[in-house]
């Protein structure tokens, strides 16, 4: 094997490892973040506010511009 060939190969594998441990880092401290945050969240809850029904949608302008298009070819064609 040439010199060049072997040290591509060990600077893929070096690049390949350092991002195989950053990555399992990042999940073990996702991991250990997500169990402080339900912790905190058992500490200090949130208030939730009560969300009110809501009202009967308004016709829009669109509606109206539609029904007086299906008035119109109704009387058109009678």
């Amino acid at each position: 094997m040439s010199e060049t060939l072997k040290n591509g190969l060990i600077l893929l594998v070096m690049g390949m490892g350092f991002v195989l441990c950053f990555l399992t880092i990042l999940i073990f401290s996702m991991m250990i973040m997500s169990k402080i945050v339900l912790w905190l969240n058992k500490i200090f809850p949130e208030a939730v506010e009560e969300v009110k029904s809501a009202a009967k949608k308004a016709s829009t302008a669109i509606d109206d511009a539609v029904a007086v298009a299906i008035a119109a070819i109704m009387a058109k064609r009678s």
